[in-house]
């Protein structure tokens, strides 16, 4: 079983891989759900998040986090995700609020308490959490298993600008200083994310489960497509996030190379990650970087474990 803490924005895709998480309980020992500001404000993300608790009828504690990036302003994206950031779906209101300390010391105490090697780092949005923490207590990294991070891009390029996909982009400062912590990264990025496509006829089966929860993961899947299929011109729109939890619970379904990874911070490549593939550069590897994924079995895993809520 894996001890995690998410890192999350909610957004729909961070959405299903919380709910994911939370209904895998012989996979998952969930420490706290941390929030922080990406595809909506630190006052939705947080908001989300319960709801999502809610939704799963779990008591996993939610903790608010940093209300923007490290360095940079806060780029956000409700053209991607609606104005609440889980548009798609009625959810249920949350009955409890978030707790009063910070995700950041939060994150801290429970690392400085934890076995070494033994928390696993979700992470499903910018860095910024992660990279306070690291910034802050440099020691932590003593009980981190590894970090687990979907972002970037290298033969896909980037969703937010040529170069950058937008977890990376939104704070690339925090993401620089999670690749040079010396901490094992897991990297989902762009390359294997726009394999796993939310089609109909992957979306359909959700909401024929005949659950709330099914019923809101279909309705926040199709709300989420319509941006991504035009832009794409694809039949369903890249399920990132939920890769994040599928790789920990299976790894067997996807593959990918170690290598080093460095994060560009300024300039027109700003956020671009750079993945030394073909190892010219001769430094170390820092990340193990996914490519491949099987996309049907990706699916009927997530829909396995929805079905339980």
């Amino acid at each position: 079983m894996h001890r995690i803490i998410i890192d999350t924005d909610p957004g729909q895709d961070d959405a299903v891989a919380i709910l994911t998480a939370l209904a895998s309980p012989e996979d998952f020992d969930v420490l706290g759900i941390c929030t922080v500001a990406g595809n909506v404000p630190l006052e939705l993300t947080t908001h989300n998040a319960l709801q999502l608790v809610e939704l799963a009828k779990s008591d996993v504690k939610v903790y608010a986090g940093c209300s923007r990036p490290m360095v940079k302003d806060l780029v956000t994206a409700e053209y991607v995700h609606g104005p609440t950031g889980l548009d798609g779906a009625n959810l249920p209101l949350p009955t409890r609020t978030a707790e009063r300390q910070h995700a950041v010391d939060f994150m801290i105490e429970t690392l400085h308490a934890a076995e070494p090697h033994s928390v696993t780092l979700c992470t499903l949005g910018p860095l910024t959490n992660v990279g306070m923490a690291l910034v802050r207590a440099p020691e932590v990294v003593e009980s981190i298993a590894g970090i687990v991070s979907m972002g970037g891009g290298f033969f896909e390029g980037g969703n937010v600008t040529p170069a950058a996909e937008f977890n990376i982009y939104v704070d690339p400062h925090a993401a620089d200083v999670v690749f040079r912590s010396g901490v094992p990264v897991t990297l989902l990025p762009l390359d294997v994310t726009h394999q796993a496509l939310a089609s109909a006829e992957r979306v359909e089966p959700f909401g024929g489960l005949g659950t709330t929860a099914g019923t809101c993961v279909a309705g926040m899947l199709t709300y989420f497509d319509r941006y991504d299929m035009d832009k794409y011109g694809t039949t369903g729109a890249p399920l990132h996030d939920p890769t994040v939890i599928a790789f920990l619970m299976q790894p067997e379904l996807f593959a990918g190379k170690r290598c080093h990874v460095e994060i560009v911070r300024e300039g027109p490549a700003e956020g671009m990650t750079m993945v030394d593939w073909w190892g010219v550069t001769g430094n170390e590897p820092n990340a193990l970087v996914i490519h491949e994924v099987d996309a049907d079995a990706f699916f009927a895993l997530l829909l396995n474990r929805i079905s339980r809520l």
